[in-house]
């Protein structure tokens, strides 16, 4: 009951499928826990869809040289398509999903998932649609990469994790946080010590505190 309950939410095209299928995807569904910052996917096999159902799973892409950069996060009742590479032949580049906090997800097993979608239009229309959604995510970061200035990009950062998580104040790392924007530490701290200079935020041990949201979302916008 739990699973149909998760499919009948996540899955509009379960109402099309057979009672044969439904089976199918019920007997390849697993649940399965993550703990912070272990690895999700990393492109060596074709890991299958996920579900998150509690945490936060961050996916994100490697340069040669190690440098990432965050692409999006999935948080609870969002799907995870690109983990899923066999299933749409058309993800030729490599993405990474890490856990960022302790999650629960339901991981379902590509090949069940790839037979139905070669067999049901609206199992392949909703794997293509969902892609879809995320591909606009990707474009706009790629537009925030080509087109604004690091002072912006990481006010827009913050903002988003304060709209995240709530509150003022955002508990990561410089290290951390250039992570995400695939850029260096070097470059946040010096941008975090004018914005502090500016009355924007205060950087201290627990975190950046923001101390004037307008100011953060003027220099965001």
């Amino acid at each position: 009951m739990e699973m149909q309950s998760v499919y009948e939410t996540h899955f509009p095209f379960w109402k099309d499928l057979c009672d044969a299928d439904r089976q199918l995807m019920v007997e390849n569904t697993t649940r399965v826990f993550f703990e912070r910052e272990q690895s999700v996917h990393d492109n060596t096999r074709c890991t299958g869809l996920f579900i998150v159902k509690s945490g936060r799973l961050r996916i994100y892409m490697l340069s040669e040289e190690g440098k990432e950069i965050t692409l999006y996060r999935l948080m609870p009742g969002d799907v995870c398509m690109l983990s899923a590479s066999c299933v749409l032949s058309a993800i030729t580049f490599d993405v990474y999903v890490d856990a960022e906090e302790p999650s629960e997800c339901y991981q379902i097993n590509p090949q069940a998932f790839h037979s139905l979608s070669e067999r049901i239009p609206a199992v392949k229309i909703f794997a293509l649609e969902t892609a879809v959604t995320r591909f606009s995510d990707v474009m706009w970061i790629m537009q925030q990469i080509v087109f604004m200035s690091m002072d912006k990009r990481l006010a827009i950062f913050l903002l988003d994790e304060l709209s995240t998580t709530g509150g003022d104040t955002v508990t990561m790392t410089h290290e951390q946080i250039a992570r995400h924007l695939g850029t260096a530490r070097e470059v946040v701290s010096r941008i975090l010590k004018i914005m502090a200079a500016d009355g924007v935020l205060e950087v201290a041990r627990k975190g950046i505190r923001i101390t004037d949201k307008k100011k953060l979302q003027q220099i965001a916008h």
